[in-house]
């Protein structure tokens, strides 16, 4: 039988960060070859702290026009996909922490339209990632969607962001690790499709934001530019893996299963990090290393930190397998029991 395996992975063509390199936003879209008119997607903040800015400098050369969005929700999605098709617009261009970036990222892939990434904060992975995270009917849900064509991160712009923001990021990139697990076990159990680049890369993130946590603090900018390129590359190998598996496992369904049980409590990241302490105990690996690097880069490790209850913490993880029940991982098709979880947060100290 002839050979047929076929695989799409799209990636950024451009990646441009460092300290005031937003000037060069032009000369990056000249090198990607955008076409003559364009949209900014930004927010009310990001409008003022860069979008302006933004608009100011390509208006010189593209016909721009510049839109602002309050929340990751597929009603603003709509309104960018409404407004992009009444005016003809070819590209479009992201300036905002995480819930731009999604909220673009979707509406650039319904429109198929190319789109850039211009991040003001870095909050979580999805810089540069295939994947947008977007409430629908209050519930949080990871979408496909495109790639940025290119990346452009000032860390001079984010060094200036609520430092409580990269220190989710780098929480967001350390549960890499458990995902991975969880990848390689639904690979054993189920016979899942399971890429060891994508996991290699997935891992390298991670292990760069352990390895540099001690320059990951308020103020260093050096940190932020380590941190944002972990969680670029955290970005391209769910793009190789055309899926969110190496960065996104039951860690992330206790995030996700936190926000339905108490919603606007801490941010994605926060919750990603403290669910990775757990599961990788449940793994039966190092959990301590993923404690004490969240300590160190100032992230919680505890329920407490981020205004959640123990009650909240032991229902999320006895409920988190339903949350994506086609996603196998350490939680199992059945879930943890109540007493499991108990045990699980007194060992852990979670909470």
């Amino acid at each position: 039988m002839p050979f047929s395996k076929s695989k799409q992975m799209e990636f950024p063509r451009e990646v441009v960060v460092g300290h005031d390199v937003m000037d060069e936003i032009n000369d990056l879209c000249e090198r990607v070859r955008v076409k003559e008119k364009g949209l900014i997607v930004t927010g009310d903040i990001t409008k003022r702290v860069a979008g302006d800015k933004i608009f100011s400098l390509l208006s010189k050369n593209y016909e721009m026009s510049i839109l602002s969005v309050e929340k990751s929700v597929m009603g603003e999605v709509r309104k960018i996909q409404r407004f992009a098709k009444k005016i003809d617009i070819e590209f479009m261009v992201a300036v905002g922490g995480g819930s731009v970036i999604d909220v673009t990222k979707l509406a650039s892939y319904k429109c198929n339209l190319p789109f850039i990434s211009v991040p003001t904060a870095a909050s979580h992975d999805g810089i540069a990632s295939p994947m947008a995270s977007i409430k629908e009917n209050g519930t949080s849900m990871s979408k496909e969607a495109s790639s940025p064509i290119a990346v452009l991160a000032d860390t001079s712009i984010i060094s200036k962001a609520p430092y409580r923001m990269l220190a989710s990021g780098c929480a967001d990139v350390i549960s890499n690790l458990t995902a991975i697990l969880d990848w390689k076990l639904a690979e054993r159990v189920k016979g899942e499709y399971y890429s060891s680049f994508a996991s290699a890369l997935a891992e390298t993130a991670a292990k760069s934001v352990i390895q540099n946590a001690n320059i990951i603090k308020p103020g260093i900018e050096e940190g932020v530019w380590i941190a944002v390129k972990s969680m670029i590359v955290s970005g391209v190998a769910m793009s190789v893996a055309n899926s969110s598996r190496p960065a996104s496992g039951a860690e992330h369904m206790f995030s996700h299963a936190l926000d339905k049980i108490s919603p606007g409590k801490g941010l994605h990241g926060e919750k990603c990090g403290i669910g990775a302490i757990m599961m990788m105990y449940l793994h039966g690996g190092d959990w301590e290393e993923i404690r004490d690097t969240l300590k160190e880069v100032g992230a919680p490790t505890t329920a407490r930190e981020i205004g959640l209850h123990r009650k909240d913490v032991i229902k999320a993880l006895t409920v988190a397998h339903k949350i994506r029940p086609n996603r196998y991982t350490i939680l199992g098709t059945d879930g943890i029991t109540k007493d499991a979880a108990e045990k699980i947060v007194r060992i852990t100290e979670v909470v």
